[in-house]
């Protein structure tokens, strides 16, 4: 897949953090193919605990034609890793035989006999991806099975049915498996192997499932060449869950939404929002009438409890959400108010939700707006803060398109200005003078900084304004900060939404706070301030710092 690299020490702690989850099998690397898979099998033996040392799978390939297994140095890479089990790839497909490898296929069948043969007399498992096998079990059906009986009889131990392009159907690999199962079930487990070029991947395994086969090879989050492989974790989840399958990591099932997002913060990714079972939306709901029912019953817009996957149910506001939605965001609040004035609010509260919503805003994703908008319409609720007044500048000694073809003397000249902080922030809070708020006596702070553009400089004046008095804000770290341009029409006039996710680093938990303005400084500064203040909600004192003139 375009954009993934790791590094050998983060291979290492993937290939452990599988074992805690008890996957059955870790296709760690090809040690024939590139130095740094082989470092990686060198390092498992003395980095990886028994456990996970005994589930490591080495990738590589059946024997090269006109040679002997036991001289091909690839064969010989795998012997050598130290792995218990070793996964061969052999061409299945007639056409891929004879035009692609160019080999004759009586050749290819003694290739995968003798490849297999050799690695099961030193007592190593083999496992062998038949290749291309749905397509060439379609183009010469007698020729693919007898792929498979070559390395049944030279000692396989699993038959591994690859849909090597991603372009089977379900009824094709229901149809084939069951063929297949059947002739040589009782003789090796029977896997299945799918890409998903067609969006099937997971169906089809889960068809393959169905019809007899005993091993899925997948992925976590279905990373994989091109479209990527079928992504475990949906069929993990789906195998425990909707077909009783009796898996080894069944009893970790509820950890396999942190596995999903351990992996992808591992490899720097964003997480799929809209993944089944682990995605931050597949329990998300928006719609009021979807709202007030699960309120009677979870089961009644759910598949499954989202605790069974660590997931968790969360309810969207948007100017779809019914009354509902934000009863129970007042609940999940627990504000001591009573019933009528709880529903009150709550009509108000989504009132003025689809009044912002139709400007622009979106708190689809930005619950910690919906909860500073809630905890502001309540009595016994105050901001810990104020911002009073706000400046921020942008300058720069390079902004002349000129520039480009300027003298060399005016390059090495302008080289030494330095690029960096090229923006400076005035911020003027009002704040409790006394830390542990004891006192309710206000202290006005004026503090400047500076940093890389207009927000950062206001990110780091704000910050250090506020930490003298509230000391946990030091742990406050901006993650993302995206903006949208509602109305392109409108140009440079155009109103600008900002969201932006903050992260405390003691604690992980993170947040999103969203604004909108036509200033892109204002619509930025108001969303940092709710970030903010959002990070002090549960430590704050009742007070009185907004009710001055």
């Amino acid at each position: 897949m375009e954009s993934i690299s790791v590094s050998c020490a983060d291979k290492l702690k993937i290939t452990q953090r599988l074992a805690s989850f008890n996957i059955d099998y870790i296709e760690a690397g090809w040690p024939g193919s590139n130095p740094k898979d082989e470092e990686f099998f060198q390092r498992a033996q003395s980095e990886l605990d028994v456990n996970a040392k005994s589930k490591l799978v080495a990738f590589g390939s059946t024997r090269r034609k006109g040679i002997m297994a036991k001289d091909d140095a690839q064969i010989q890479k795998l012997v050598e890793c130290g792995a218990p089990t070793v996964c061969i790839v052999a061409k299945a497909h007639l056409w891929q035989v004879t035009d692609i490898i160019r080999a004759d296929p009586n050749e290819n069948l003694d290739m995968i006999s003798d490849s297999v043969s050799y690695l099961t007399s030193l007592g190593i498992d083999v496992m062998v991806d038949l290749e291309h096998y749905f397509d060439g079990f379609k183009f010469d059906e007698e020729y693919s099975l007898k792929c498979c009986e070559a390395a049944v009889k030279a000692g396989a131990k699993v038959l591994v049915m690859c849909d090597t392009n991603g372009g089977s159907m379900p009824w094709e690999v229901e149809e084939i498996t069951k063929k297949t199962v059947e002739k040589f079930g009782d003789a090796a487990t029977v896997g299945i192997h799918c890409h998903n070029d067609c969006g099937l991947a997971v169906a089809n395994s889960l068809t393959g499932a169905k019809a007899g086969v005993g091993l899925i090879q997948g992925t976590i989050n279905g990373i994989g060449e091109r479209t990527g492989n079928a992504d475990l974790c949906s069929i993990v989840p789906s195998l425990a869950l909707h077909m009783d399958s009796a898996m080894s990591c069944n009893t970790n099932l509820d950890e396999i939404t942190s596995l999903s997002r351990y992996l992808d913060e591992t490899l720097n990714r964003t997480p799929d929002r809209g993944a089944p079972y682990v995605g931050a939306s597949a329990f998300a709901h928006k719609g009021g009438l979807h709202v007030a029912a699960l309120e009677r019953s979870p089961d009644s817009y759910q598949h499954v409890d989202p605790s069974r996957v660590g997931n968790k149910l969360r309810v969207l506001i948007s100017e779809l959400s019914g009354r509902q939605n934000i009863l129970g965001k007042i609940k999940k609040l627990d504000i001591d108010m009573a019933e009528d004035v709880v529903a009150e609010r709550a009509l108000v509260i989504l009132e003025r939700v689809k009044q912002l919503e139709s400007l622009g805003y979106t708190f689809e994703g930005a619950d910690a707006s919906v909860e500073l908008m809630i905890l502001h319409s309540t009595q016994g609720y105050c901001p810990p803060f104020r911002v009073l007044d706000y400046t921020a500048q942008v300058y720069d000694t390079d902004v002349d398109s000129a520039s480009r073809v300027m003298s060399k003397m005016e390059k090495e000249k302008s080289s030494s200005v330095s690029k960096t902080n090229l923006a400076r922030a005035t911020v003027n809070v009002r704040v409790l003078d006394d830390p542990n708020h004891s006192e309710d006596e206000f202290l006005d702070r004026l503090e400047v900084s500076e940093g890389n553009g207009p927000v950062d400089a206001l990110a780091n004046a704000l910050k250090k304004a506020l930490v003298p008095s509230h000391p946990s804000l030091d742990s406050l770290q901006l993650i993302d900060y995206k903006v949208r341009i509602l109305d392109p029409v409108a140009a440079t006039a155009a109103a600008t939404r900002v969201m932006i996710e903050f992260k405390n680093t003691e604690t992980d938990r993170q947040w999103t706070t969203v604004s909108v303005d036509r200033n892109i400084i204002s619509a930025s500064l108001n969303a940092l301030v709710d970030g903010f203040e959002y990070a002090l909600k549960d430590v704050v004192a009742g007070c009185i710092i907004d009710e001055f003139n």
